[in-house]
């Protein structure tokens, strides 16, 4: 099972109503399945600032966070997400990356 799956499978307890998991690894040089962003929109969040939420995330997460070194998160209540629709765009590495040209 991929490292997607298994961060996929693990987020399951959230019950979220939208769940994306990608894989972006590609833009950065620290090797395959190391770099992921998930967009979870999940009534769980209600009433909870930005560092709890990510701390709830991390929490279902538990040990599967030693296993890749980023995670960026966006994360939304359903009436967050119905207003916004999308998460933004995940920036450029900083570091450079071995698959830039």
């Amino acid at each position: 099972m991929s490292m997607r799956d298994q961060i996929i499978a693990a987020l399951q307890p959230l019950h979220s109503e939208h769940l994306d998991v990608q894989d972006e690894s590609h833009m950065h040089s620290r090797g395959q399945e190391t770099h992921y962003k998930a967009v979870i929109v999940s009534p769980a969040f209600a009433g909870l600032n930005a560092v709890k939420r990510h701390q709830k995330v991390y929490a279902t997460l538990g040990e599967l966070m030693q296993q890749f070194h980023a995670l960026a998160l966006h994360t939304y209540t359903p009436e967050e997400w119905a207003a916004q629709g999308a998460a933004p765009d995940s920036p450029t590495c900083r570091g450079g990356s071995k698959h830039d040209h």
